[in-house]
């Protein structure tokens, strides 16, 4: 749930497949004559991560004598941009900060090298990383990709303005309903939360909020649960938190965090990159509340943080993230990739997750010998772009604590229930994003919303078969 800017990389991209279903058949072979020179893809494209990555990069040429090309790709663009290359028999050998559906994705069209992604884990050892994180990188026994770090979705709130008016944590559908209510007047709304439906962090939001009433995307038995009393209550809750207590129009990630920073808005769901921004250590996305002109800090010291929701169909607190990870694609330069990434898994890895700690939560806590060597140098890492802070200085222990314990307990949809390849498939389609954009745009009620995103769904689901 972050903006990303287009960096290094300019390319073709094809309108229409090549190849329709799995790409075995469009690319070459793993590669037979290594040269010691490997492609990187980075998604971690803004200009500081680019720049942190290639000093770690050039400490790895240096050591090993590989040379790396590291282009910097946006994330949106990612789908076309493998798509294409493996058309073109030119997929690159390496792909950082992948996400789960974006994993999932390439492995449906058979582009993962996961013989090495298996070895790397294996030589690092299984028991340094959440098991959370090598289930959800993981079909059964193969390993897809190596899973590196984490974000984790939040309820940002104004912690001032809830003692003010004696309300709870908005921690439960309840609470958010009565806070969104409540806090919704004199020119204020009681809460930002995107409806674009063509942004995936309409997804990303709904399915945390979903997850916490125990709405799935499918059933044990496969089937697709969208319509569902649980999901049905999911889709009323949003409509009633997005278009009632909500700004009016289409809202995006962006506005959302705008609104709130803006102190119009005082409740804003978001994921937890938005942490060093909330402390005004970045620039181009700071505070402008009226109390934050004199107090570039003030945003953080007076929000709450909530990690877990739980809606009364729920079994329990639900957390939602994102997991990222690096991806070996079948044509790789096998030894030279399986060393890169071991090494920025372990000599590199502070450096890698220390770019933006607020969201690249470490998911290998440590080493064999030091269990918690990577958890440690998470928490006192440096937060924010143009000024940069300690993050244990800027946040107290107990949020870090509950940051970490995310990680570990963070629930998605479908991938549990072995069905990793719709969620891939999802993440180019967005057929939720689009119900929840027409709910909220008053085109459909909340039951014709989840009924149409179950419909969408199972017909995607049957078009993978």
């Amino acid at each position: 749930m972050r903006a990303r800017q287009l960096r290094c990389v300019a390319a073709a991209l094809a309108a229409v497949l090549l190849c329709a279903g799995p790409l075995s058949g469009c690319s070459s072979e793993a590669n037979t004559t290594p040269d010691n020179r490997i492609t990187v893809w980075s998604l971690e494209n803004l200009p500081p991560r680019m720049a942190a990555t290639e000093e770690v990069v050039a400490r790895f040429e240096e050591r090993t004598g590989v040379e790396v090309d590291l282009v910097g790709v946006a994330e949106n663009q990612l789908p076309q941009m493998v798509m294409s290359a493996a058309a073109a028999g030119d997929l690159p050998d390496v792909i950082g900060a992948v996400t789960l559906g974006q994993v999932w994705q390439m492995y449906a069209n058979d582009l993962l090298n996961t013989e090495v992604a298996g070895d790397v884990v294996r030589a690092l050892g299984a028991d340094t990383f959440t098991a959370g994180a090598l289930e959800l990188t993981g079909d059964g026994d193969r390993r897809l990709a190596v899973p590196s770090d984490a974000w984790l979705q939040l309820v940002v709130y104004r912690a001032d303005r809830f003692r003010e008016a004696g309300l709870p944590a908005p921690d439960t559908y309840r609470n958010l309903l009565r806070a969104a209510g409540e806090l919704d007047g004199g020119g204020r709304t009681g809460i930002s939360l995107p409806t674009d439906p063509a942004d995936v962090a309409t997804q990303q939001s709904f399915e945390y909020l979903a997850l916490a009433d125990g709405c799935e995307l499918v059933r044990a038995d496969g089937d697709v649960a969208l319509d569902s009393p649980a999901c049905r209550r999911a889709f009323a809750l949003y409509d009633t938190l997005a278009r009632e207590h909500g700004a009016p129009g289409t809202q995006t990630v962006d506005t959302t965090r705008a609104a709130y920073f803006s102190g119009s808005s005082s409740v804003l769901v978001w994921s937890s990159f938005v942490l060093d921004e909330l402390a005004g250590l970045r620039d181009d996305a700071l505070p402008s509340c009226p109390e934050c002109a004199g107090d570039r800090g003030f945003l953080a010291e007076n929000s709450g943080i909530v990690t877990a929701v739980e809606g009364p169909d729920g079994t329990g607190p639900a957390r939602f993230g994102e997991i990222t990870s690096w991806a070996v694609t079948r044509t790789a330069e096998t030894e030279a990739s399986r060393a890169f990434v071991e090494y920025m898994m372990s000599e590199g890895y502070r450096d890698w997750f220390g770019m933006a700690p607020e969201g690249k939560i470490p998911v290998r806590t440590g080493t064999p010998g030091d269990p918690g060597e990577f958890l440690r140098a998470w928490r006192s890492g440096s937060l924010g772009v143009d000024r940069r802070e300690p993050m244990d200085r800027v946040y107290p222990p107990e949020l870090l604590d509950r940051l970490a314990d995310g990680v570990t307990g963070m629930r998605r949809w479908g991938i549990p229930q072995g069905q990793g390849t719709l969620v891939g498939a999802m993440s180019g389609e967005l057929p939720v994003p689009k119900a929840v954009g027409a709910m909220t745009g008053g085109r459909l009620s909340p039951g014709e919303a989840a009924r149409d995103a179950d419909e969408e769904v199972s017909a995607l689901r049957d078009s993978l078969r």
